[in-house]
């Protein structure tokens, strides 16, 4: 029983509109479902991932008004989306100049070189260069050339104030292995890979405890969630959280996936995800988030959770 990398990422926007555009016409991602937070209809979950929504691709919102996100510890502070090569860093370069978007230069971060920027929320991001590894689909549709897309997810960087609760939860209860550290602002930043590893199934853990505690909002992230191959494991999971007495959501069935919620001790927010059994349950793969998918038990209600919803 083990996770097997990073399987998707929520973050908030106050503007589904302007997400949607920046996500799909800058960022050239794929729209893969489109639908809403199932504990409240009012909000949109709108996902982005790559041609074929596999799991890890996938960077998603939750559509609330609120204001924007206060910066501080106790939250991911990064979400990196894989790139591969040099030549795609330039190319993003010189994209992220034609449409405004604040970005930094490219750099090398923990031996691979990353471009950072953020989106019009400000949404901390980066790309990195993944040398090939880990999974990516292309999207035919999309307006980056396809040698130059974005392939998934990771590695994602956590911030907290005391590392040691955090670092127990990483390695004892989800079993990832500590396997490196590097420096960065004059901080060690502490390196966890779970399945495999490489990129797409790293967390990045500093401390900062000179920070205050994040507040939640746009520009923010919600929480992360690891794979776990089956239904199989998946309750394994819910029975190992429940052994080891960590207050969790038991198991929720999300229709595309089924999940499992708990915070670790600094109050980060992690979800366990089945890889299936995916996105295509409900809607065929070719016109992935085209229309608005509501799981079965939202159906009856379509007609008035879609008045309350802004166009895309």
């Amino acid at each position: 029983m083990q996770l097997t990398g990073i399987h998707h990422l929520t973050a908030i926007s106050a503007d589904a509109p302007g997400n949607h555009a920046f996500y799909t016409q800058v960022l050239g991602m794929r729209l893969v479902k489109k639908t809403v937070n199932q504990d409240d209809t009012s909000a949109y979950h709108l996902f982005y991932g790559d041609g074929r929504a596999s799991p890890g691709s996938d960077i998603t919102f939750f559509e609330w008004p609120v204001p924007r996100e206060e910066r501080g510890t106790r939250a991911i502070t990064r979400t990196a989306l894989r790139v591969t090569g040099r030549a795609a860093l330039e190319y993003w370069l010189g994209r992220f100049d034609e449409h405004n978007v604040q970005h930094g230069g490219i750099i090398t971060r923990d031996g691979r070189e990353s471009l950072d920027f953020a989106d019009p929320e400000g949404q901390r991001l980066s790309l990195v260069d993944d040398g090939g590894a880990g999974a990516g689909a292309l999207w035919e549709r999309s307006p980056v050339p396809a040698q130059f897309q974005i392939r998934g997810l990771g590695p994602i960087t956590l911030s907290v104030p005391d590392p040691a609760p955090t670092d127990l939860v990483l390695t004892r209860v989800l079993d990832m292995r500590p396997v490196r550290a590097f420096e960065e602002n004059g901080r060690k930043v502490q390196v966890y890979e779970m399945g495999a590893g490489g990129p797409d199934a790293e967390v990045q853990r500093v401390a900062e405890p000179d920070l205050p505690p994040a507040r939640q909002g746009a520009g923010g992230v919600h929480h992360i969630a690891f794979r776990t191959p089956d239904r199989a494991q998946y309750e394994a999971w819910a029975q190992r959280l429940a052994a080891l007495r960590l207050p969790s959501s038991g198991p929720v069935d999300r229709h595309y996936f089924r999940s499992l919620y708990f915070r670790e001790p600094n109050g980060i927010l992690i979800e366990i995800a089945t890889d299936g059994p995916g996105f295509d349950v409900d809607e065929p793969m070719e016109t992935l988030g085209e229309r608005l998918a509501l799981p079965p038990f939202l159906e009856e209600r379509r007609t008035q959770i879609e008045a309350g919803l802004k166009p895309l």
